[in-house]
């Protein structure tokens, strides 16, 4: 049946990709960074979120890959410039996220993906009520606890500290839009999870839209 004359055609591009700004928080020793790293291996368009830091660089990490690794005085002079979303002092060390780098990837159509702690995924709810918020849990506590005694990089003092902060992250499961399983043996499930959840929020109605 042809349209009727000087009547145009219904116009049925109706998905119009809106980048994501993707949290990824859970329990202390969880895998998130290895959660991260695995999606980014899949070529999947994603900006991982560097953070800037003012302690000091541990062996293995890269300036500008790991965190950007700032001193005092210049982290203090971009607090004074409204650089970051948001910052804290964490443990006689600051801590911030640039603001350019997540509007300059959103603005080239990246989803962008970063991990935080549970005190920083709260306040990223508070800051933007449409950013996709997803919390890493282990299978169970023993699968949690031989996680954090294989992290070379903890002493039993540390781990016993994140074990003791568990409770009050798992306080904050109501602000989180999806919870996802991280079975110790199993990362790439883990990723193909998230990677379904991203897809479907890509699919959303209305989509969540996110002004950085």
């Amino acid at each position: 049946m042809n349209m009727p004359a000087g009547e145009s055609s219904l116009n049925f591009n109706l998905q119009k990709r809106e980048p994501l700004f993707i949290v990824i928080s859970g329990l202390s020793g969880v895998g998130k960074d290895a959660v991260i790293e695995e999606l980014l291996k899949r070529g999947i368009p994603l900006h991982k979120v560097v953070t800037a830091t003012t302690r000091a660089p541990r062996p293995t990490e890269r300036d500008g890959v790991d965190y950007y690794f700032l001193s005092h005085e210049r982290f203090q002079e971009m607090i004074r410039n409204n650089e970051f979303i948001e910052w804290a002092l964490v443990y006689n060390d600051y801590k911030g996220v640039p603001r350019k780098q997540i509007r300059d990837a959103m603005a080239s159509g990246l989803d962008v993906i970063m991990r935080v702690d549970v005190q920083g995924a709260r306040k990223f709810r508070e800051l933007f009520p449409e950013a996709l918020l997803i919390f890493i849990t282990p299978a169970s506590e023993e699968d949690w606890r031989a996680m954090l005694l294989g992290r070379d990089s903890d002493t039993p003092e540390q781990i016993d500290r994140r074990i003791k902060a568990a409770p009050s992250e798992l306080d904050a499961l109501p602000i989180f839009n999806y919870i996802v399983i991280n079975k110790r043996c199993c990362l790439a499930e883990t990723a193909d999870k998230i990677i379904e959840i991203i897809n479907s929020e890509h699919m959303r109605n209305p989509h969540r839209k996110v002004i950085v």
